[in-house]
This record gives structure tokens, C-alpha cells and sequence, in this order.
């Protein structure tokens, strides 16, 4: 995957414009938002309520919805400290909620263990997205539920099928195939929701990185620059 040209790429340009990353998230928004009206108008979204009776599919995009939203919120807090850390202001004017302040203020403390350091900034930018990632393996998981209960549903239609009725058949058949599109329809709804999650996630971590090279290059800048002027004192 990081030899794809967009993927592999730590931010893209777009992202380092002060909240670029959450104006990116917007316009992916838009895009699945206009895809959505476009089912609603053709009456895709009723069908798909009607054809899945044990309602995963319903679960999967509202579980789809939630995490979308955080992830939006996400971007947001991401963005708010990519401007902390790009602002021109100097060190002592930075608000003290900056990863940026709390991780240089540490470094350059006497008794700090930097690996302690370190290891906190790494997980206040890439913690939160741990659930976020399980949370989107549940929605495949939850899609290959609903293909076990529908072929479950099929086995047992088959089962009782005693000989061959032409007068039942009618019935027969649209039991069958209830059975095949519950399998089907979970099926393909988890993989999309795994699919459009896993790319904001993706983004998401990818932008996390590139905001954790920057403070520590900020560091390490700093610990080059603080020894000649000790010695100057």
C-alpha cells in the first residue's frame, strides 16, 4: 500500500492548509451525503430496510454514521494542533493544550524520561484511532453475520422441502430468496462500510504521522540549538 501514489503519501497538499484535513473529510462527506440522496430518490433505502428482516444492515450504516462523525471530529482536533505547531508565534505563547508545547516542554526537562515522552505524544495522536479501527472491523464482521444467518435461513427452507409441489413452489422460491438476499445484502454493506471508514481512518493515521515527525523534527532542532548557547552563558 505505500508504494500507491496517493497512499503512501505522509499528508497530502490540501491537508497543510490550516483544518485542510477536516476540509478533505467534508468533501468525502459530500460525496457519500449525495450518493445517500440518490438512493433515497429512487427508493433504494426502503428495499434495502425491507429485504434484510434482521435489520445488521440498518446496525452496520448506523454504526457507519457514528464513526464517520467522529472521525470528523478527529480530523478537526488533528487540525487544531497542526496550526498550533505551524503558527509563527513563539514557543511561550502556545496554548498549553498544544502535543507540541507539552512535548517540548518535557524534553527539555531535566528529569524527563524522553522514551516516556515519546511515548506519549505517539499515543495522544494515534490512540483514539484504535477503537476506531476495531469499530470498523465489527461492521465486516456484523456484514459476514448476516451472510451466515441468511444461508442458515436458505439450509433450513431446503431442509424442509418434502418433495417437489408446483403449487408451493411459488412460495418455496421467494423463501429461498430471502434467505440469499439477507445473505447478500449484509454481506455487501459491511464491506462498504469497511471500505469507506478504512479510508478515512487511513488518512487520518497518515496525517497523525506526518504531525509526530514534525514535533519531533521541532525537538530535535531544539536540542541541536540548546547547547551552544548554554555554553555561551
Amino acid at each position: 500500500m505505500r508504494r500507491l501514489p496517493v497512499l503512501g503519501r505522509p499528508s497530502l497538499s490540501l491537508e497543510q492548509e490550516p483544518q485542510g484535513l477536516f476540509l478533505l473529510w467534508l468533501s468525502f462527506m459530500g460525496l457519500l451525503v449525495f450518493g445517500a440522496t440518490l438512493m433515497w430518490q429512487h427508493g433504494l433505502w426502503h428495499r434495502l430496510v425491507q429485504a434484510d428482516p434482521t435489520g445488521l444492515t440498518i446496525v452496520i450504516v448506523l454504526l457507519f454514521m457514528g464513526c464517520s462523525v467522529w472521525a470528523g471530529l478527529r480530523c478537526h482536533a488533528l487540525g487544531q494542533q497542526w496550526q498550533a505547531l505551524q503558527s509563527d508565534a513563539p514557543m511561550a505563547s502556545i496554548t498549553h493544550t498544544s502535543w507540541s508545547h507539552d512535548y517540548l516542554q518535557a524534553r527539555h526537562h531535566p528529569h524527563s524520561d524522553k522514551h516516556i515522552v515519546l511515548q506519549v505524544l505517539s499515543d495522544r495522536a494515534h490512540g483514539p484511532q484504535e477503537m476506531a479501527w476495531w469499530l470498523n472491523g465489527i461492521q465486516l464482521k456484523l456484514g459476514l453475520l448476516g451472510k451466515v444467518i441468511g444461508f442458515s435461513v436458505l439450509a433450513l427452507e431446503l431442509g424442509r422441502m418434502d418433495g417437489f409441489d408446483p403449487q408451493q413452489s411459488a412460495q418455496m422460491l421467494k423463501s429461498l430468496t430471502g434467505g440469499l438476499g439477507i445473505a447478500l445484502l449484509t454481506t455487501i454493506t459491511g464491506l462498504a462500510a469497511n471500505i469507506l471508514l478504512g479510508l478515512q481512518l487511513m488518512r487520518i493515521d497518515r496525517f497523525a504521522d506526518g504531525l509526530v515527525a514534525e514535533i519531533l523534527s521541532r525537538g530535535e532542532a531544539q536540542a541541536m540549538a540548546s547547547p551552544p548557547a548554554k555554553a555561551a552563558e
